[in-house]
């Protein structure tokens, strides 16, 4: 059992330290951990955010637990040098095309989310991303107009396969959960979004038990503040699952409980929180590692197959918060090994 952790930048050395001390606790049978350099770290140290050994490192793995990149002082670097590129990069690199993020309240937390306890406490959604598409890895640049203007220009598409393979992702993710489905694009006005429209049709007609719905993004970001209990499973695309998953979040309470899993075809997977790098609070000991610690589970479950495994740390979590562990972020005191240590003596 072979994982590799990149912690990365600002809090990700802090949150993925504490995950690893609870996977170490569970004492799996030949965990080894292989670390490696990615983000402004990794530019520091190597010239790049994502060195060839620690693209080398991933593969030889069966899975990837990631901290987190960004860093305000690599802002004047060439944009294929920042160190957000890093996790693009793997995303490419290793074939990740699906993002899982899960989105529940914990018991206990209805009256921290921005949304009325009785809203909240019904938000129990997956939100399935698709990774490899869209205006992120379409071609771009900035020119110049004939009138002397600069212009700014993202390509934004997807082919046909591209939208398949995420449509049977999220899918297969609703067969396992209430068996509803909402797509989310906006077919209205972007060709991109009718063909993936069109294509999310086609394959409906193989899962015959999930009922499928249709939604423009604005009007589904409207609806995770109105009435989030009515989504189970959400599949969108790369631009979009950015924006919703991150409201979520806040939908939740806070973006520091947040996990997520960017999964290849077959085993692999990325694990990691959904929060940045935090440089302003970084190496005070106040980030919140949950998310972190919850990303550690999906990796159990999703690459390993350790559902057991995987139930005792989220249970342990929501075992410390019930008990009113909760951090900076949840406007509690408790500081990142204060909760590390809470959850784990509670597995």
């Amino acid at each position: 059992m072979r994982v590799a952790v990149f912690a990365g930048d600002g809090i990700g050395s802090e949150v993925t330290a504490e995950a690893v001390r609870v996977l170490e606790a569970l004492d799996l049978l030949k965990l080894e951990l292989v670390y490696g350099d990615v983000g402004g770290v990794a530019y520091r140290k190597h010239g790049h955010p994502l060195p060839a050994e620690t693209l080398e490192i991933a593969r030889s793995c069966g899975a990837v637990l990631f901290g987190a990149v960004g860093d305000f002082s690599c802002d004047h670097l060439e944009r294929h040098l920042r160190p957000e590129q890093a996790i693009l990069g793997l995303r490419k690199e290793l074939g990740l095309f699906a993002n899982l993020r899960p989105a529940t309240v914990f018991k206990g937390l209805e009256d921290l989310t921005t949304l009325r306890p009785e809203v909240a406490e019904k938000i129990d959604l997956l939100i399935v991303r698709e990774l490899n598409g869209d205006v992120y890895f379409g071609e771009k640049g900035i020119r110049t107009l004939d009138d002397g203007r600069r212009q700014g220009w993202d390509m934004m598409s997807y082919a046909e396969d591209e939208v398949r393979r995420i449509a049977h992702t999220g899918f297969k993710a609703a067969m396992g959960r209430r068996r509803k489905l909402c797509s989310v694009d906006k077919a209205n006005v972007l060709e991109t979004s009718q063909l993936w429209r069109d294509v999310v049709i086609e394959v409906a007609k193989e899962y015959p038990e999930v009922e499928l719905s249709h939604m423009y993004v604005d009007n589904a970001a409207m609806q995770l503040v109105k009435n989030p209990g009515q989504f189970d499973v959400i599949v969108t695309g790369n631009l979009f699952g950015d924006i919703l998953s991150d409201q979520a979040s806040m939908c939740v309470g806070s973006i520091g409980l947040l996990a997520s899993a960017s999964l290849a075809e077959g085993t692999f997977g990325l694990y990691e929180p959904i929060h940045g790098s935090a440089p302003d609070i970084a190496g005070k000991g106040l980030a919140n590692p949950m998310a972190t610690i919850l990303s550690a589970a999906m990796l159990l479950r999703h690459s390993y197959g350790l559902e057991v495994q995987a139930a005792r740390i989220e249970a342990a979590v929501g075992r410390a918060l019930a008990d009113g562990i909760r951090g900076g972020d949840l406007g509690g005191q408790a500081g990142t090994k204060e909760i590390g240590d809470a959850v784990l003596a509670r597995l």
